[in-house]
């Protein structure tokens, strides 16, 4: 058994306005499965592909300010590409962020809800991921956290170093998961997650039982009876498992 990683969730003020900077920042489409729930995802795509991990937005009251422990990196294809791509997400209405990164090749910025997301110097490795380069985690053990997320999900673990630990679809599409080591105290409330999918309905509780038994715990945000079951995994961090696929 294993999981599909489906997509990245993020609690937002107005679900419907971040949605729709998003999906003009990726070139995707917008859909609304729900009333305060907002879907970005490649036009035409088949959800769930590893091709692609789509995005949504559910609407929350005040979502609170964290230092945040996921964010998305962009790719670019040349020099010229992030330039025109930084401009772009500017005009949008993004602005730039700094987060202590110093002098780098990549550019910081921060979306019109103040969620931070890097714009990618042009990489041999991301020219084939769209225009999401990685998921990308802050942990304090990438090797543990290898583990889990190898385990957890049919990902395959590409990298494991002390600093950083790299997976990737078992097909080698679509963006990768980085989990990246990073030291300080982490923020116990997420504003961004990930989503995961079982293969089949009937699989969610047997999923879970599994993620329990690698180390994941079960996690109450207050989000009572609902279709998926919130958990964290060994550092902490918040993530979902859907309740299921066909």
């Amino acid at each position: 058994m294993a999981l599909q990683l489906v997509q990245v969730n993020f609690k937002a003020g107005d679900d419907a306005a971040l949605g729709r900077f998003w999906a003009d920042a990726l070139g995707w489409g917008v859909s609304h499965e729900a009333p305060g729930v907002t879907n970005v995802e490649p036009i035409g795509f088949d959800w769930p592909d590893p091709a692609a991990v789509c995005v949504d937005f559910v609407g929350v009251p005040d979502p609170e300010n964290v230092k945040y422990r996921v964010h998305l990196d962009l790719a670019s294809k040349s020099e010229a590409h992030q330039a025109e791509l930084v401009a772009r997400l500017t005009e949008l209405g993004a602005t730039p962020a700094d987060v202590g990164q110093g002098d780098v090749p990549w550019t910081v910025m921060a979306d019109p809800e103040g969620n931070v997301f890097c714009v990618l110097e042009p990489r041999p490795v991301y020219q084939d991921t769209g225009p999401i380069a990685a998921v990308v985690v802050d942990c304090a053990d990438p090797r543990a956290m290898a583990r889990f997320w190898g385990e957890a999900t049919d990902w395959a673990v590409v990298e494991v170093t002390d600093e950083h630990a790299v997976l990737r679809s078992a097909q080698g599409v679509g963006p990768y998961l980085e989990l990246l080591r990073k030291s300080g105290e982490r923020a116990y409330w997420n504003r961004v997650h990930i989503d995961l999918l079982p293969y089949s309905r009937d699989e969610q509780a047997a999923e879970v039982a599994r993620l329990r038994g690698l180390g994941a715990t079960d996690v109450d945000l207050g989000q009572g009876e609902v279709s998926w079951t919130v958990m964290a995994d060994p550092e902490g961090n918040d993530f979902c498992v859907l309740g299921g696929g066909a």
